[in-house]
């Protein structure tokens, strides 16, 4: 397969619309067909179920959806590491997701700037989840991550602690005088919603809450009295006076995780891991 069919392929898997997925790769919808039609040929194998009432992705298709992301990754993660290779600076870029582990990232920054060899690390602040994916495409080569919302398949890493997690509210709110609640009792607050965040398309989910983008935006309706959040405990260092929290012990227990690619012979990504585990 050549990665111009993959491209084409994963588009399409992603838009379930042959006029979007041409628009969004610039081309005419007649080739993108033809495009779509050749690969299947070739792989001998149904991709997609296309009817009067839209488009499907097969099993098989469902398959290479997920093989031909990732095979794209790869290819966009040589290309980047190999251009930054080429400019003679050595460097790490690391991605963390913005207000999380904050107290963990300034210490792991300090100790590694102080060991003999450190290289520069430039930090990539990310809207929840696009760590993961800075990682996988090469524009980053360590991450912070957060189990269960992140996924590691496929990486190496190295637990770093657990911790629970907490309900952000407004100050003054009735359940602040709690001394934990549920999930259930969570979701259920009338004049509180959840907030909304945009998944790995860009789209947001149907539902009540308020459409963010990143924990700055999110804080601030909190404080507004226009949403709450259940977010990791460690949150609590940087919230303001007009935030109040209460544990949540039936939420899921969050994990911080450094991970870099599997393939990875950087001696700088190995000295920051073991830094990492030292603290």
């Amino acid at each position: 397969m050549e990665t111009r069919e993959l491209r084409y392929f994963v588009a399409v898997a992603e838009e379930l619309h042959f006029g979007r997925a041409a628009q969004r790769l610039g081309i005419a919808q007649p080739p993108l067909s033809r495009a779509i039609g050749q690969l299947e040929r070739r792989l001998g194998a149904t991709l997609l179920e296309r009817t009067s009432r839209g488009v499907t992705l097969t099993a098989a298709g469902a398959v290479l959806l997920r093989e031909g992301r990732a095979a794209l990754d790869a290819v966009a993660a040589a290309e980047r590491r190999t251009r930054r290779a080429a400019t003679g600076r050595p460097a790490l870029v690391l991605a963390t997701k913005a207000g999380a582990s904050n107290e963990l990232l300034a210490k792991l920054l300090g100790a590694y700037t102080a060991e003999s060899g450190a290289v520069t690390v430039d930090v990539l602040l990310c809207g929840p989840g696009e760590q993961e994916r800075l990682l996988r495409d090469g524009r980053a080569d360590v991450a912070l991550l957060h189990r269960p919302f992140d996924s590691t398949a496929g990486l190496d890493t190295e637990e770093l602690f657990t911790e629970g997690q907490v309900v952000v509210l407004p100050a003054g709110h009735p359940l602040t005088g709690r001394p934990h609640v549920q999930l259930a009792e969570v979701a259920a607050l009338p004049d509180l919603p959840l907030p909304r965040w945009p998944g790995a398309d860009g789209r947001y989910p149907d539902g009540p809450g308020p459409q963010v983008r990143d924990h700055t935006q999110l804080l601030q309706l909190i404080a507004l009295g226009r949403a709450c959040a259940v977010l990791p405990e460690s949150c609590r260092a940087h919230l303001r006076d007009d935030h109040a929290t209460v544990p949540v012990l039936d939420a899921p227990r969050v994990t911080t995780v450094i991970a870099w690619p599997p393939h990875s012979r950087s001696r700088a990504v190995a000295d920051l891991v073991r830094t990492a585990m030292a603290l």
